[in-house]
């Protein structure tokens, strides 16, 4: 037997016959004679060499090779309707409201600028986003998608993450200040400078660095002198804006990156790489699971990993 002669259909006949314990309730659910039931039934058994039922004039019972063929069938069947239901999604258009949450300062300087761009590609999609910093329950809040940056080990149990992205956490100072100032080598010279830090859950002002061509050696663990706490990367930049005064800031890549490119801003210590509390993260995005993805969040998803991917290959 090969798969272009696989008996689908009488399969499906005889699980209907074993559902409803007679040929002619399986007839009347699939809308076909007695008699054509019974033939269908004995095309599978010659078919595949076996007897599936023991028949007598008043009962109907699975012979023990039976029992197996019909799991099997069963089995197959679902597979069958799922491959057909998927593709029924996949050809659905993206359509209907969309709802998102995403960090405060991710959502504002990455995601929010991508928006228009999906709505004109899906323009039957309605987006609609929240951001807030703390874990998002998608169920309660009835939530499509959630943009995470976290360790694989603090997303929320049960539910699929794809990851998007790297980012980390880098050094930063106005061009001015580090021509004014002494030279920064090792992560000890920054005890001679004003720096500023997040100054919230893990981003206190102790920092630990190691080379970045060395990951695995031990890391040099430093306390930053820091005047200025400032619970936002975003707001760490526009205090750097302001001149050299601000000192150095320790802050998300995504925000300063552009600003290292056009030379307004410099980093400080390239060659290491801060570990523990600052340590890299991933950016995923975290959905419910389910036997498929509706086509409004899989049209999302592929987006922004398209979007994702020069922000990987960019990397500070």
């Amino acid at each position: 037997m090969t798969p272009d002669t696989l008996p689908l259909a009488d399969m499906q006949v005889f699980t209907q016959v074993v559902a409803h314990h007679s040929f002619a309730g399986a007839a009347r659910q699939l809308r076909l004679t007695t008699g054509a039931v019974s033939r269908s039934v004995g095309r599978l058994e010659s078919q595949l060499g076996v007897k599936l039922l023991h028949r007598t004039t008043r009962s109907l019972s699975l012979t023990e090779v039976g029992a197996a063929v019909h799991a099997d069938c069963l089995q197959m069947l679902q597979s069958a309707e799922l491959a057909v239901s998927r593709a029924a999604a996949h050809r659905e258009q993206p359509q209907g409201v969309l709802r998102i949450n995403a960090p405060l300062v991710f959502g504002d300087w990455w995601l929010a600028p991508l928006l228009p761009g999906f709505c004109a590609r899906w323009p039957e999609v309605q987006v609609q986003v929240s951001m807030t910093d703390a874990m998002a329950d998608l169920t309660a809040e009835r939530l499509d998608l959630a943009i995470r940056i976290a360790a694989a080990d603090a997303l929320p149990p049960g539910m699929v993450a794809r990851p998007l992205a790297r980012m980390a956490y880098v050094l930063v100072a106005h061009p001015d200040y580090l021509r004014k100032h002494a030279p920064i080598a090792t992560p000890q010279d920054l005890l001679a400078h004003r720096c500023m830090s997040l100054g919230y859950g893990l981003f206190q002002n102790t920092v630990e660095m190691a080379p970045s061509q060395a990951p695995a050696t031990p890391a040099t663990k430093v306390r930053l002198n820091t005047p200025i706490t400032i619970a936002s990367s975003h707001g760490m930049l526009r205090a750097l804006q302001q001149g050299p005064a601000a000192g150095i800031a320790l802050m998300a890549d995504f925000v300063a990156r552009s600003h290292l490119a056009d030379g307004s801003l410099v980093q400080v210590l390239p060659d290491w790489q801060l570990t523990g509390g600052y340590a890299p993260r991933m950016v995923y995005a975290v959905y419910a699971p389910g036997p498929h993805i509706p086509p409004k969040l899989r049209a999302m998803l592929d987006y922004l990993q398209e979007q994702c991917t020069p922000l990987a290959e960019n990397e500070v």
